[in-house]
């Protein structure tokens, strides 16, 4: 196989794309770095939105001018206030509207005419609230993209900017959080009170906070474009709950991850109602699936909660990534050593046993009935001095990645003598690479007190249970194993004739009257064949004669298989047999297959049969596409044959495909064990299967009228054989 790498977009197209990204971030830069904001809506009435938000950017000495517009009022707050934005002197950036909806449109007309760039509508009443909220929201649309504004929200909470130089609390949140190197976006107003008050509790500093609401403009992929640029953020948070246009997000977020990570938790994993599909990928390919394979094609963390997150980005705000997976526990206690270990190891990380030199150099100051296996117990007995002199050992120690640090406070030993312990020996751990987490349980020591300042790389994240620690732990790992990973090419093949296939595609579609359609399984072959794909000897007959003719032109043993218009699981209406061993067989099949369908009701289905060639041997897979509504095409490898919806041994990426995310895609379904060879059976042909994906994927760039496919069974035969697509469908629109 000639592999070559695909040629790049020509420079132009690049260039627009640079260009429209740089707009983006330039557009943003009124929101969250702001020389003058309007509040409209700015009210003197206690417990009110629009008091409570104009006081917060009062309070938080906004380095700016704030402007307040309300038409009954002369003053808000001891400032003077302006009936409408058309009568403020100054020029302003953002507005921030917190006016009833059905007001916003006019408020927001004004705006235009003021020249404001930037406008936060704070407002709920639009999409969120049924059809005429979303009518509402499409004409507020109409009106910013009037005057080329942009829009965030509506139906949110606001904006917050830590930096000193703004200064900004936009929001409605009484809490500014600390500064950091974290910026946070969620799509939900009422978790962003929750988050920012979560944030205070952990010392956790963020650099910016958003909040988008209903998406209807600025949405986190724009954000993920401003974020990438801005110096003060090194990791970004996400709390989903669409995406909006997955397809750009995948890519924005693809180049963002190999420099700063991104840690996200979306919502509605869990599908309401599955769809009904034609084809076995059609049937597996929920919208969860869809998001779950761009996360990994992205190299985003995704968490399952918000406690999580929180979780994650306090370790990652503050210690390396880990470079490995090797984990020490230096533990007072026993029970919580055992537990910690078991739930490291069932995320991916291991235990080594200790150097000589480390043991040997810990039987100096440890109790003779100290365990020193991993993990370490010291027992109840240990001080500060133990751990600090321990802790010193084990950033010395070639074996070990990781150090998980758990304390129970027994009644002689001082909590924050041990604290002082562990946070005087980070800064050793970074220098040597390494990662320091602790866990100080049922402990009064303040948890912030085991690092500096939240904005300050060098604390050590301290969890109040240890098993949080080894799910954050275990999540950073596999983002450090991705980071390693390569980043793969999207290749050309050869032995592709696409002048062939699109003649067989509008040939096909000029003959149907029917939308959507099954290509037929004459046209389905040749169509694989153009792209290089390997299928299996095969011919059509309408009658017992013509079949027992192809099967003795074939070669015995063949199959007969049913060709049907619209059955899809032939093997349950009797519409496979196989190992027919003569031309008698082969006719008796037949007509026994015929009398069967048509006593079953299925006679109009019938428009003969295929004749195959009996492939013995081989793993059974199954290579599918489908046509995601928000994300595209979707390929699918899994375990083949008719288990396939049952044991659901699958896994789905975003089309279009590198050469690393086949490899990875073949190796991320249990079935790969049997195609490495299970329990001394010969490897399969893996490489072949590799190409198969990426021969797949190529045909779905150049045919977009392939709607589902199904390749079911592919037999991948055993190394240096290749594969054999045994049975295939391909539904065109």
């Amino acid at each position: 196989m000639k592999r070559v790498e695909k040629p790049k977009a020509p420079v132009i197209g690049e260039g627009m794309v640079e260009r429209d990204e740089a707009a983006d971030i330039a557009s943003l830069k009124s929101f969250l770095e702001p020389r003058a904001i309007a509040v409209i809506g700015a009210s003197r009435k206690k417990g009110t939105i629009g008091n409570q938000l104009f006081h917060n950017i009062l309070h938080q000495e906004f380095n700016g001018v704030v402007y307040p517009v309300n038409p009954h009022a002369e003053m808000v707050a001891s400032v003077k206030t302006y009936p409408s934005v058309l009568d403020i002197p100054g020029m302003v950036d953002l507005a921030v509207v917190i006016v009833p909806a059905e007001d916003v449109l006019q408020v927001v007309e004004e705006c235009g005419q003021k020249g404001i760039p930037s406008v936060v509508v704070i407002s709920a009443g639009f999409a969120e609230s049924g059809a005429e909220g979303k009518v509402r929201q499409e004409r507020l649309l109409d009106t910013v993209r009037r005057y080329g504004m942009r829009l965030l929200g509506p139906n949110c909470m606001g904006i917050i900017n830590t930096a000193p130089q703004v200064n900004m609390n936009a929001t409605f949140s009484s809490v500014f959080p600390p500064i950091g190197n974290i910026a946070f976006s969620t799509q939900s107003g009422a978790f962003g009170l929750a988050i920012l008050e979560y944030a205070r509790s952990l010392n956790m500093g963020l650099s910016t906070f958003v909040s988008v609401g209903n998406n209807a403009d600025v949405s986190s992929t724009d954000l993920l474009e401003y974020w990438q640029e801005d110096p003060a953020t090194d990791i970004i948070l996400l709390y989903l709950e669409s995406f909006g246009k997955p397809r750009k997000f995948a890519r924005v977020a693809r180049s963002i991850t190999p420099v700063k990570p991104i840690v996200a938790v979306k919502s509605g994993r869990t599908p309401a109602g599955s769809r009904a599909a034609a084809s076995h990928t059609g049937a597996l390919a929920t919208a969860e699936v869809a998001s779950e394979a761009l996360f990994k094609q992205a190299g985003i963390i995704r968490v399952d909660t918000l406690e999580e997150l929180f979780d994650i980005a306090n370790l990652l705000s503050r210690q390396p990534i880990p470079s490995g997976n090797r984990v020490a526990i230096l533990t007072n206690a026993g029970g919580p050593g055992i537990m910690t270990a078991d739930a490291c190891v069932a995320r991916g990380l291991e235990f080594p046993d200790l150097s000589e030199s480390t043991i040997a150099a810990l039987k100096r100051f440890m109790p003779h009935q100290v365990s020193l296996a991993n993990p370490i117990d010291m027992t109840a007995a240990a001080n500060a001095e133990m751990y600090r002199r321990a802790l010193d050992l084990l950033v010395q120690d070639n074996v070990v990645d990781i150090v998980i640090v758990i304390f129970i406070p027994p009644m002689l030993t001082d909590p924050g003598g041990v604290a002082d312990a562990v946070r005087e020996v980070a800064p050793q751990f970074r220098q040597h690479g390494k990662t320091i987490v602790a866990s100080f349980m049922a402990s009064p020591v303040d948890r912030l007190a085991l690092g500096p300042g939240s904005a300050e790389k060098g604390g050590v994240p301290c969890y109040i249970f240890p098993e949080s620690a080894a799910v954050a732990l275990g999540r950073a790992y596999e983002y450090s194993e991705w980071l390693k990973r390569p980043k793969g090419r999207i290749v050309d093949l050869d032995g592709i004739d696409r002048q062939m296939a699109g003649e067989i595609i509008t040939s096909a579609v000029e003959r149907s009257q029917i939308r959507p359609f099954w290509l037929d399984t004459g046209s389905v072959i040749r169509l694989l064949n153009s792209y290089g794909i390997n299928t299996v000897v095969s011919e059509s007959a309408g009658t017992a004669g013509e079949a027992s003719k192809a099967a003795k032109e074939i070669g015995f043993p063949v199959a007969l298989k049913l060709n049907a218009a619209s059955i899809v699981h032939k093997t349950e209406v009797g519409g496979v047999v196989l190992d027919l061993r003569s031309p008698k067989e082969v006719e008796r099949a037949f007509v026994r297959m015929r009398e069967r369908l048509e006593h079953d009701g299925f006679a109009d289905e019938i428009f003969g049969v295929t004749v195959q060639q009996m492939i013995s041997g081989g793993v059974e897979v199954i290579v599918g596409v489908t046509q995601d509504p928000s994300f595209g095409p979707l390929i699918m490898l899994g375990m083949g044959g008719i288990y396939t919806e049952l044991f659901k041994d699958v896994t789905f990426r975003i089309h279009p495909l590198t050469d690393e995310d086949a490899r990875e895609m073949v190796r991320s379904v249990k079935a790969y064990q049997l195609l490495a060879g299970w329990r001394g059976a010969s490897p399969s042909d893996v490489g072949s299967l590799e190409e198969l994906l990426l021969r797949i994927s190529a045909m779905v760039e150049d045919l977009p009228q392939i709607l589902e496919l199904d390749l079911n069974p592919v037999k991948v035969l055993e190394r240096g054989g290749g594969y054999v697509v045994v049975d295939a469908r391909i539904l065109l629109s």
